[in-house]
């Protein structure tokens, strides 16, 4: 589909969705309504035909690999912008050598640059190494006329060292293990930023090098020429000679040719040296790498995963609620439909934590529809006829949908802010299944729901009720599990300050991840002995079909260990699956961002909470939220789990999520205090909590599945992830129903301020 198009029917919707929200006319809106559901949804399924071409895939599902470069200033003015530009472009001819498709060269900050190629091998994975670390500064140096034989006598002590030459050493060619000594001049001749353009060539000579420079670099180099015909000009790469080839004229006119001893190899690498390079040299803080094989078993793995979430979603979405339940069903089709397609849209990759986005998305995208038929229950029990019950279900459920998924947004927005790498493709599919759920369930199951009531064809509805209808004290309880909870979170900070560093993965404290695979299994007792290092950290994991070692050693050993591993199991077939280096300074600068994330989304959400609500929600809302993170982080510790990038966007997740939940029974508290019902503001929080257990219950039960199959089905990379997902979904609803009240209560008490007058103040001075 053509950008103007796209451009064009995008525009359409966007004014059918004013429409529809101007109008007050019930048939329009209805027509409206369902126009704008088929419109959207074609719309979104064009963008992904033909299925499995419009997707991008990450390199965590493909297989490749990606490398995080920095720019080392050499002065104070630091990196510029047109350095990194430069370093950019220069970055990009080299890639392109390898042949590969659509790799992704983009800044990251104001000194790094990410680079992702996908397809390479264990060999061309160094090769690629070698070459982007050459990416430094190039100078032209003219050589002593006194030849090698001149050099040798001053390195002996037999000549004194003239002032304005320095000694090198040269290599010929990289295939002779010859060593000659040149003098060449202390002050370039020439630098390589003057090179404008570079290529290996092949003639009846052999291969040489052709060079173009730009029009002043041209009158420079003629210059040169005119005065050291015959004489070697030596190119130096970062103070190394690579070349000194003779100028054979006095004068070339912006053009060169460098002939030599050369291989294909050697010119392609003299040329791919020379063209345009950097004047800073490079530094690759991080390397991750992931094989063809294990890519594709994670696809398979989070395929499975979602098939399995799903069908158990809808199967319990059935059950429990009949006939409506079809309608969710078809709108959570909806929303998966519409979130693959804006990803198409935009382009946004899918990565194996976007993977895991949307399958948490599936079980949070029924909150909205639990929420909306707990109080059609609510309202049928009422009396009320099913267009009115319809009608007061959905306008009493909105604000808390709305307030929910807002919250949960603020952290999948800071999330892609502050994350890099495959974590930001976590943060899109929640950002865009958060979006697609609201649609789905607030416009679709509306209009869905306006055509079956005016046409007649809904009359009345059955649902199931398990959840008991007894009212429970819970604020009664509230000193109980107050006392529960700080043991909670006493235990948690002690486990994770006993275990220290071990908590942290590589991503954070630096060092290197090796994961390999054999034809013939190797024990892990085995793997320890052949390696025979302490430092080194052995684990045996299980992805899918597949039995997997992972090597946790210090950063630049992992070759090391791979060749310790082959020398010991020679017939065992030992491959790599996956490799990461993550350098100790762009470690701690994932932990600072990982940090910085965390606090931004707490003051994100404390400010959102207390212009919905009123501070003392706010404060309940944030105290809620530490002690799910808190308490969760502890228990993962407990296990011996490891923090990882991925477990950022897990923290943020469970933040989410708590909040979530706790906003719903706010809102319900909220709701008691405005209308004016009586009661000590202790029963009222006990009542809302009780009107509002069902639909806790519910959601936690549908999240808990979709996040289950995740945990089951969705490989060993995703496993502590859902881990810390499942284990914050059950300390979320536990802390939504006997902290996050109890903190209200107590704040406004500190504060001197009844709730229900500042609910009732702040209402007054809406309407007004």
């Amino acid at each position: 589909m053509s950008p103007a198009l796209t451009f064009s029917l995008g525009l359409v919707l966007l004014l059918l969705f004013g429409w529809y929200f101007a109008t007050e006319l019930a048939p329009r809106k209805r027509w409206l309504g369902l126009v704008l559901t088929v419109f959207l949804t074609a719309f979104c399924i064009a963008q992904v035909w033909p299925p499995g071409e419009k997707i991008r895939l990450g390199l965590d599902l493909q297989g490749g690999t990606s490398f995080l470069i920095r720019l080392v200033p050499q002065t104070d003015t630091g990196i510029t912008q047109d350095l990194l530009d430069q370093a950019v472009e220069v970055i990009r001819k080299r890639v392109d050598q390898y042949g590969v498709s659509e790799p992704v060269i983009s800044p990251q900050g104001t000194d790094r640059i990410l680079v992702q190629i996908a397809g390479l091998d264990t060999k061309q994975i160094e090769e690629a190494k070698s070459q982007l670390q050459r990416v430094a500064k190039l100078e032209f140096a003219i050589v002593d006329s006194g030849g090698p034989e001149r050099a040798a006598r001053i390195k002996a002590g037999e000549e004194p060292m003239p002032p304005a030459y320095v000694l090198k050493t040269y290599k010929p060619s990289k295939a002779s293990k010859e060593e000659m000594q040149i003098l060449v001049t202390r002050r370039p001749a020439l630098t390589g930023e003057r090179v404008s353009r570079a290529f290996a060539y092949f003639d009846q000579q052999g291969y040489g090098v052709s060079l173009e420079l730009d029009a002043e670099g041209a009158k420079i180099f003629d210059e040169i020429a005119s005065q050291n015909k015959g004489r070697q000009m030596a190119i130096l790469l970062d103070g190394e000679v690579i070349s000194a080839p003779t100028l054979q004229s006095d004068y070339y006119g912006g053009r060169a040719q460098i002939t030599g001893h050369f291989s294909d190899k050697e010119a392609r690498d003299l040329s791919s040296a020379l063209e345009n390079p950097l004047r800073v040299p490079v530094q690759i803080e991080e390397t991750r790498s992931v094989s063809p094989t294990l890519g594709a078993d994670s696809v398979k793995s989070g395929v499975v995963a979602g098939l399995v979430g799903l069908v158990m979603v809808m199967a319990f979405v059935l059950l429990y609620y009949h006939f409506v339940g079809m309608v969710a069903i078809f709108g959570l089709l909806i929303n998966i439909v519409i979130l693959f397609g804006t990803m198409a849209m935009f382009h946004f990759t899918l990565t194996l934590p976007g993977i895991a986005g949307i399958i948490l998305t599936i079980g949070m995208a029924v909150d909205a529809n639990v929420l909306i038929y707990e109080r059609l229950r609510e309202e049928m029990a009422a009396g009320k006829s099913m267009g009115a019950a319809l009608n007061g279900a959905y306008d009493k459920a909105f604000s808390a949908i709305f307030d929910a998924n807002a919250t949960t947004l603020i952290t999948a927005v800071i999330l892609f802010w502050q994350a890099t790498g495959s974590v930001r493709g976590f943060a899109v599919t929640l950002t865009l299944g958060i979006i697609a759920s609201m649609f789905s369930a607030l416009l679709f199951t509306r209009t869905a729901f306006r055509w079956l009531v005016d046409n007649g064809i809904l009359k009345h509805i059955t649902m199931l009720d398990l959840i008991p209808k007894k009212k429970f004290n819970f604020l009664g309880k509230r000193w109980l599990a107050a006392g529960l909870s700080v043991l909670m979170i006493g235990g948690s900070v002690g486990v994770f300050a006993l275990r220290g560093q071990n908590n942290f993965g590589i991503d954070f404290r630096g060092g290197d991840l090796l994961i390999v695979e054999s034809t013939k299994p190797v024990s892990v007792a085995e793997a320890r002995q052949a390696v025979n290092d302490p430092s080194v950290v052995i684990q045996f994991e299980r992805a899918g079909m597949k039995e997997l070692l992972t090597f946790r050693s210090p950063q630049g050993t992992s070759a090391a260990v791979l060749s310790k591993l082959r020398a010991g199991f020679p017939d065992s077939g030992i491959t790599t699956v996956g490799q990461d280096t993550v350098g100790a300074l762009i470690g701690m600068e994932f932990a600072k961002s990982a940090l910085w994330a965390l606090g931004l989304g707490m003051l994100g959400i404390l400010a959102y909470v207390t212009v919905r609500f009123e501070f003392s929600f706010a404060v309940g809302a944030v105290v809620a939220l530490l002690h799910d993170v808190i308490i969760t982080l502890g228990l993962f510790s407990l296990i011996g789990g490891e923090l990882s990038l991925v477990m950022v966007g897990a923290v943020l997740t469970i933040a989410g999520y708590s909040i979530n939940d706790t906003i719903v029974v706010f809102d319900r508290i909220r709701e008691g205090l405005k209308q004016g019902e009586r009661g000590t503001i202790q029963t009222l929080m006990n009542t809302s909590i009780n009107e509002t257990l069902g639909r806790t219950i519910l959601t936690g039960g549908t999240t808990l599945l979709s996040v289950g199959a995740l945990y089951f089905f969705g490989g060993a990379v995703l496993r502590d992830f859902s881990f810390a997902i499942l284990v914050g979904i059950l300390i979320g609803t536990y802390s939504s129903i006997f902290i996050a009240a109890p903190i209200v209560l107590w704040s406004s008490k500190l504060r001197g301020k009844s709730v229900r007058r500042e609910v009732l103040e702040s209402e007054s001075l809406k309407q007004a």
